[in-house]
């Protein structure tokens, strides 16, 4: 995965993931670029750009002792009609150590070991590099490198080429035919003729290095972590007209630059270089390839930089990071308004517009265990939270509930007879169902009574193996006896969010609402209609086993020209500072659900909301359900909203996402 994503925007669709999904991606869900898999990442990408004879070379079969001198390392060799490529890697997946070697190569000149000038090379823990033999430089033959190769371009006064290893190793490359040199920077370099190459060896150091080859041959010799800082950026040619060019964009060349945290693009007009990127911190920029000779004219993102090009065309300037200034509110300092979002265990709530469970049998490959089907799904209602009420008429014998619930790792469900608390199961991170048997009040003989069941879906399975049906294990209620009754006796009423798969917003999407009552009216919507609702803070929380629901809003007046990523960011409750309290939050932001927070379980507290979906130029609607697993109740310890990186930017205004408010929900109940 190369985006982090909420690829589970809203409710959940897979049961073992978390509201996001960003862990192993290059760029993390708040878009910054700071993960080392992502310079990584475009390291490889560019080498494969720059290597087209990689396309062609037949990968040969990898074996451990193979082309290097010991069976501690493993080797792939691709292998094309000129140019090939040997792949290294530790054999011991698990090895975190440093291993010497030697590669023996085929080359245009015979069998080859590298290094030539100096006795080893070094693999280091999980490293694996990309030795290349043969490879074409615009027609200067590059013989062999150790060292892995970022880019090269040649342009109308000189080729660039940017090789890079690991701090501390030990590199060599030999070019074909040449023997004329000229170091430049940090010359701590071996240098000689080996049966008419130059081969140059040298210690990768933090500082870079600079060798002239020849007359037009620039190679810089960069530390892993400094070759991050270089991008390659395209310029763009006139449009295609041509129905066979696709429409697509031509590259007229491309520019190589040192520039740090983010470059987007490049284009030249009238002998100026105009750069946009991201920056965070003050930053030199250094363009080494593909600036027009004579040309010193540098802007970065529409504003010129003080700038000089030097006699080999090489471009200097240097932008200056400005901290924005901004304020952001403290969101438990805001006014909050409150409602009960859990009528349906009052004694005159009406269920009457809710779907009857009815159904005798289920398409399901799950068979029924009770009278009629109580699998959500069966009535359309799909994620989310999912209640369910069912009526008996009491003897006076019941003594016991018996209940089965299903919703997914990490799952919770609270069961109620009419307004008492049964009890509850706040959920474990490996369960996926739960089974439990809950002692009744006393009833009394002929009086209708109610039980009421809320259950939070945490999406669904996967498929693991071929053939399975993992996919298909149902949600809701598996099973259940009333103690001294028949199941029969209990007649049951379902429901999840409006509508079920006739979903109200459609703005927003049909896993964006689930099945609390607050979900159902829209209240979670901008400009909910709080004018009679309590003022009261998801911090004071509820006093009692339940649902509160909590609505406030704020302005944000962002400053332009900068990329804050922001983050809401809950804190743990523990109960007498070790036992994290029971409850779980779903966050709403402008009618969008953009987290569920599980307390007693986690591990997620962060929950990265764009913009677009946070309004960074006005008003903006949050809303958090909190739900009270225990008697005693629950409170949120904290919430805020943080910004998680403060970027200079070129990336331009963002568009809002459609963001439909409020307005009263007919048939809702």
């Amino acid at each position: 995965m190369n985006r982090g994503a909420r690829v589970f925007l809203h409710n959940l669709g897979y049961s073992e993931g978390y509201t996001s999904y960003d862990y192993g991606a290059a760029i993390a869900e708040d878009r910054t670029v700071t993960r080392e898999k992502y310079s990584e990442a475009k390291l490889e990408a560019n080498f494969l750009m720059a290597s087209p004879a990689y396309l062609t070379a037949v990968p040969g079969n990898v074996s451990n002792g193979s082309f290097v001198n010991t069976n501690e390392i493993a080797t792939t060799p691709l292998v094309g009609n000129v140019t090939s490529f040997y792949v290294v890697r530790q054999a011991a997946y698990n090895n975190l150590g440093s291993t010497d070697y030697t590669l023996t190569v085929p080359t245009s000149a015979g069998n080859i070991t590298i290094p030539q000038l100096s006795p080893t090379l070094t693999l280091t823990g999980r490293d694996s590099k990309i030795h290349v033999t043969d490879y074409d430089l615009g027609g200067i033959n590059l013989l062999y490198s150790s060292a892995e190769i970022f880019t090269w371009k040649k342009y109308s006064s000189k080729t660039v080429l940017i090789l890079y290893g690991g701090l501390s190793e030990t590199h060599e490359a030999a070019f074909a035919g040449c023997s004329n040199f000229t170091l430049f920077e940090n010359a701590d370099l071996l240098v000689a003729q080996r049966d008419g190459a130059l081969v140059v060896n040298w210690p990768v150091t933090a500082a870079r290095k600079i060798i002239q080859i020849e007359d037009d041959l620039f190679v810089y010799l960069l530390d892993r972590n400094d070759a991050y800082n270089y991008w390659v950026l395209d310029l763009p040619a006139e449009p295609a007209q041509s129905p066979a060019d696709n429409f697509t964009l031509p590259i007229a060349s491309s520019v190589i630059v040192r520039a740090g945290y983010l470059l987007r693009t490049a284009s030249i007009t009238d002998c100026t270089l105009s750069l946009t990127g991201d920056i965070n911190s003050t930053t030199s920029i250094e363009v080494v390839g593909g600036a027009p000779s004579g040309c010193s004219t540098l802007e970065f993102n529409g504003l010129q930089v003080a700038s000089s090009q030097d006699q080999y065309g090489v471009l200097t300037g240097n932008v200056t990071y400005i901290a924005p200034m901004y304020t952001i509110p403290t969101l438990t300092d805001l006014e909050w308004k409150f409602i009960d979002s859990l009528p349906e265990i009052q004694s005159t709530y009406d269920d009457s517009a809710w779907s009857s469970a009815d159904l005798s049998s289920s398409n399901n490959p799950r068979n029924l265990t009770t009278p009629t089907s109580l699998y959500a799904s069966d009535y359309g209602y799909f994620t989310g939270n999912l209640l369910y009420r069912g009526h008996f008429t009491a003897t006076g014998d019941e003594a016991t509930l018996y209940l089965e619930t299903q919703g997914g790792t990490a799952y919770g469900a609270s069961v109620w007879l009419n307004s008492t608390l049964l009890g509850s199961w706040p959920g474990i991170s490996i369960d996926a169902n739960y089974n439990q048997t809950l002692a009744l009040p006393s009833l009394t003989p002929g009086q209708p009574a109610v039980i009421t069941v809320l259950l939070d879906t945490m999406g669904l399975e996967e498929n693991g193996e071929v053939g399975t049906d993992e996919m298909k294990e149902p949600r809701g209620i598996l099973a259940y006896a009333l103690s001294g009754r028949p199941q029969s006796a209990i007649t049951w009423k379902v429901t999840g969010n409006l509508g079920g798969e006739d979903y109200r917003d459609k703005a927003r999407g049909p896993l964006n609402e689930g099945g609390l009552y607050a979900e159902r009216q829209g209240y979670h919507l901008p400009n909910p209609p709080t004018a009679d609702w309590t003022i009261s803070s998801p911090t004071s929380g509820v006093g009692s086993a339940g649902v509160g629901f909590y609505t406030t809003n704020f302005n944000l007046s962002m400053p332009l020209g900068y990329d804050i990523p922001m983050s809401f960011n809950f804190a743990n409750t523990t109960l007498d500072g070790s036992i994290p309290s029971e409850y779980r939050c779903q966050l709403y932001v402008n009618g969008y659900q953009f987290g569920k927070y599980v307390n007693n379980i986690g591990p997620q507290t962060s929950f990265p909301v764009p913009e677009g979906i946070l309004n960074y130029h006005g008003i903006n609607y949050i809303a958090l359900s909190l739900w009270a697993f225990n008697a005693s109740g629950a409170k949120v310890e904290e919430v805020e909203l943080h910004p998680t990186a403060l970027i200079q930017s070129g990336y331009g205004p963002v568009e809002l996402s459609p963001m439909p408010a409020y307005t009263p929900r007919p048939g809702a109940y």
